[in-house]
């Protein structure tokens, strides 16, 4: 009888962060103006990386792809939630939850690998110079983009057919701004019990993994850079490092608070922070870290803007 009286769920309710009007369009400028900039940095990195063949190295073939990558993760996010803080629209399809949960899934993983990638040629570079060439050929980066992208689309492809078995008929509010994996498994009727180990094994894995690969290898990087005799040198390679080092930090640490922490110990408050700063705030920060600082990408960019100037002055 239970069963013949559940009614199943198509569509879900996107309860975002406020319902009064003045922090609505509050919310709604800050977050179209991250997602702007965002969106103008990454294709700014692109161009420039694209534009100049002196920037056709490993470093800056896994920065373009992460540039896109954090093109396609915002927008996974961003825009549906713009539409939901501006109208009284907060309905979303189960198909189009679906799709969501999918890209968002593949473009959280793609950033962490790249990421993991992006810090293992840094070691190589300064802690292996002379071997720098033969280690980071281009079929090898070609080989770790494209295992990136291989790996990323399955598992997010796991997850997203492990929800279809699940049945939604009860609350259809979702406590948070966009369809994530752990909202929607508090929402289901049917046992979770698979989908939390999955999430924890798997996802863990894949999460803590990389994370550990970062840490080593900016470890062995501070060991490399404390045996180098100059003062100078050192002086150059610790900011970029510990730069880097912060925006890494900064995301694993969210992720993992929302991820890997038991329910009880955080609200869904916290998590919709945790969220932001790991779906928003990271990724507009990645183009003034890995970009503005590095003097090759400004170089070249000041060459992209001033390149018609000279042209016009001598027609005059």
């Amino acid at each position: 009888m239970n069963n013949r009286n559940q009614t199943r769920i198509y569509e879900f309710l996107l309860m975002g962060f406020s319902e009064h009007l003045e922090q609505q369009l509050l919310l709604f400028g800050l977050f179209m103006g991250m997602y702007l900039v965002t969106v103008v940095g990454k294709l700014l990195i692109i161009l420039v990386i694209g534009s100049d063949q002196h920037l056709h190295t490993p470093m800056y073939l896994f920065l373009a792809n992460l540039s896109f990558s954090d093109i396609g993760f915002i927008s996974t996010i961003i825009p549906k939630m713009l539409v939901n803080i501006s109208s009284a629209i907060k309905h979303i399809s189960y198909g189009g939850c679906l799709t969501q949960l999918y890209f968002f899934g593949l473009f959280a993983d793609l950033d962490n690998f790249l990421l993991a990638v992006m810090a293992l040629d840094r070691y190589v570079v300064i802690s292996h110079p002379l071997h720098y060439a033969m280690t980071m050929t281009s079929q090898r980066c070609i080989l770790f983009v494209v295992g990136s992208w291989v790996i990323t689309s399955f598992h997010a492809l796991v997850h997203t057919l492990l929800l279809t078995r699940l049945s939604f008929c009860g609350p259809n509010i979702i406590l948070h701004f966009f369809c994530d994996l752990v909202p929607l498994l508090k929402l289901a009727c049917s046992s979770t019990y698979v989908n939390d180990l999955v999430l924890i094994l798997v996802a863990g894995a894949l999460l803590i993994g990389p994370f550990v690969c970062i840490l080593m290898s900016y470890l062995y990087i501070a060991l490399a850079i404390l045996r180098i005799d100059s003062p100078r040198g050192k002086q150059r390679a610790f900011p970029n490092c510990t730069s880097h080092l912060s925006v890494v930090s900064l995301f694993y640490s969210t992720a993992i608070g929302v991820y890997l922490c038991p329910p009880s110990s955080h609200s869904d408050g916290k998590n919709k922070v945790f969220s932001v700063m790991y779906t928003v705030v990271i990724p507009m920060l990645n183009p003034f870290i890995y970009s503005l600082r590095n003097r090759d990408m400004k170089g070249v960019l000041e060459k992209l803007l001033r390149i018609k100037t000279p042209k016009t002055g001598l027609q005059d």
